[in-house]
């Protein structure tokens, strides 16, 4: 939240302007809250209208990048087992890589709840959540490459800009709090592979597009980059807006009609109501520890409780990524790297749906646990 420059060449257009006036919250503001191109619509923070009501108020994502695989997970194969180490009698099997015999998980199976769910045992505190779980086994990829693979699975197009799916879920049904974004994506560290294009907006207006928090650290003042002005006091932050509403009036006297610059000026209004709810929202050290203790430490497990508490604040749709690159992603190793990955979520996943459901919320949030892909069932060469 840098103060304007003292000195100005003339400004040419609003999108010159907002470029160079660094008004504040950083990526937040310019790349979370808005897109590059597109703009927020006519009410800046459009997504209080809500066009369409379901069951669930809020969805929960949790988006285990790097291609978790279902047959070590949640879809055992007994065939695969019996087969292991053996020729697989696949014609025209068609993988990335060459493949080899038959490769059967290293991990062991068993039933869990009265459902009688099947779960490995890299998932000893979510599997004795099943009986709240619906387990997909339907699902199929054809696209062996990771980052078109997160495109298709985030906005319905392997190549195409398209909407991401928070962004369809806030446009349809609108956000709760004004004061934080409607959708947020949460990741400890860098980007997943493909970075913003996953949760971006694309032809939506702008306000649609989800905000990144970084969710390594626990200092909540530093995980929204510039979300404290360190310059200014709130009342010369104000004069800022007031500036620049100034500025839009003049605007738009010179382009009746174009309301789309007033949109933007809104949501920076947002981000300036954001200091306060965001760093309260994202401090879990408010919560008791009992609470704390429940999710487990570690990053994975943290962003888990702070999806809870964005929910719980009115927060529409929270995606998390489990972190940068493609964590899941086990070539080499699977049996220890699989182990290591599912170990640093499996305690917050579980403490997420029974706190959900102490707290009355778990009827009306959806939460959705995917990756981009699983595995073939071969050995790669």
């Amino acid at each position: 939240m840098n103060p304007l420059p003292q000195h100005r060449p003339q400004i040419t257009g609003r999108r010159e302007f907002l470029s160079r006036s660094g008004m504040g919250m950083g990526a937040l503001a310019l790349a979370g809250i808005l897109t590059d191109d597109g703009c927020a619509d006519e009410r800046g923070q459009g997504a209080e209208l809500t066009h369409f009501r379901g069951p669930a108020e809020h969805v929960i994502h949790v988006f285990l990048n790097g291609g978790m695989s279902q047959v070590d997970t949640f879809d055992p194969k007994p065939e695969l087992t019996a087969r292991g180490g053996q020729m697989l009698p696949f014609e025209n099997l068609k993988t990335e890589r060459k493949t080899g015999v038959a490769l059967p998980s290293p991990f062991t199976f068993a039933q869990h709840g009265e459902s009688g769910i099947p779960v490995s045992d890299v998932f000893p505190h979510l599997s004795r959540c099943v009986d709240d779980m619906a387990v997909i086994r339907s699902m199929h990829a054809q696209l062996p490459n990771h980052e078109m693979s997160l495109m298709l699975m985030n906005s319905g197009d392997q190549r195409l800009v398209r909407p991401s799916f928070g962004s369809w879920l806030t446009w349809g049904m609108g956000s709760e709090n004004q004061n934080l974004p409607g959708f947020v994506a949460l990741c400890p560290d860098g980007l997943p592979v493909g970075g913003a294009g996953n949760w971006r907006s694309a032809f939506l207006p702008g306000v649609y597009q989800g905000t990144l928090v970084h969710t390594a650290g626990k200092d909540p003042t530093k995980l929204i980059k510039d979300i404290r002005n360190q310059r200014l006091s709130p009342s010369q932050q104000r004069q800022q807006f007031e500036l620049l509403q100034r500025l839009n009036a003049r605007h738009l006297e010179q382009r009746p009609g174009e309301t789309a610059i007033e949109a933007r000026i809104e949501s920076f209004e947002m981000a300036f109501r954001m200091q306060t709810e965001a760093t309260e929202a994202f401090d879990v050290s408010q919560e008791p520890e009992h609470m704390l203790k429940l999710y487990g430490d570690g990053p994975q497990n943290r962003q888990l409780l702070i999806a809870r508490r964005l929910v719980e604040r009115g927060v529409r749709f929270v995606k998390t990524w489990h972190g940068s690159g493609q964590p899941w992603d086990s070539h080499s190793n699977i049996k220890t790297e699989h182990r290591n990955v599912a170990q640093q979520c499996d305690q917050g996943l579980a403490a997420l749906i029974t706190d959900l459901k102490q707290r009355g919320l778990f009827h009306k949030t959806l939460i959705l646990c995917t990756g981009e892909f699983g595995r073939t069932p071969s050995v790669e060469m």
